[in-house]
């Protein structure tokens, strides 16, 4: 039997995730007042294993922008991660939940799941030398509806770009 590829760093639940990362508070400058100054709500993470770092200092407590963070290290894990995709069917649950008969995929940044299905996304389209087409293939929907999923976060989109340019291909737009 062949053993299935470890999750990748962007899916792990919270408290798995966070066991692999050094974080901390720092203070923060800009608006907010005398508090601001004054107290640690500013909160950094580095993931160790990848040393990808994210940060959050725009809200007012510690706990909201540590959410924050680790929202913004897991979209980062997704871009910059790549993990080896099985053969045969490839989608997880998650992507098969949010992605309809018509091929249509309902996922925005903002929701939880995107940075799963992101990293997902992105390792089978690095799995297929970088062509959408292949990929969205692979994914079951259509390049247009792919392309529009990873268009939805720039370095996504910048990253899918950066290493086609790179491979001769031209650019998605």
């Amino acid at each position: 039997m062949i053993p299935s590829p470890p999750p990748h760093p962007a899916t792990l639940p919270t408290d798995i995730l966070l066991h692999s990362c050094n974080w901390g508070r720092e203070r923060t400058g800009g608006p907010g007042g005398q508090h601001r100054n004054k107290v640690e709500t500013g909160v950094w993470i580095t993931h160790v294993p990848t040393l990808i770092e994210a940060q959050a200092g725009e809200r007012r407590s510690a706990e909201e922008n540590k959410r924050v963070a680790i929202t913004r290290l897991r979209h980062a894990l997704a871009v910059d991660v790549r993990c080896p995709v099985p053969l045969g069917e490839v989608r997880s649950a998650l992507w098969l939940s949010r992605c309809n008969a018509a091929g249509v995929i309902a996922c925005n940044p903002h929701h939880e799941a995107y940075p799963h299905l992101l990293a997902e996304a992105l390792d089978i389209i690095h799995h297929a030398n970088w062509d959408v087409k292949k990929a969205s293939l692979r994914l079951c929907c259509s390049m247009s509806q792919l392309l529009k999923f990873i268009k939805d976060y720039t370095p996504a989109l910048l990253r899918v770009n950066e290493e086609r340019k790179r491979r001769g291909h031209h650019a998605m737009k």
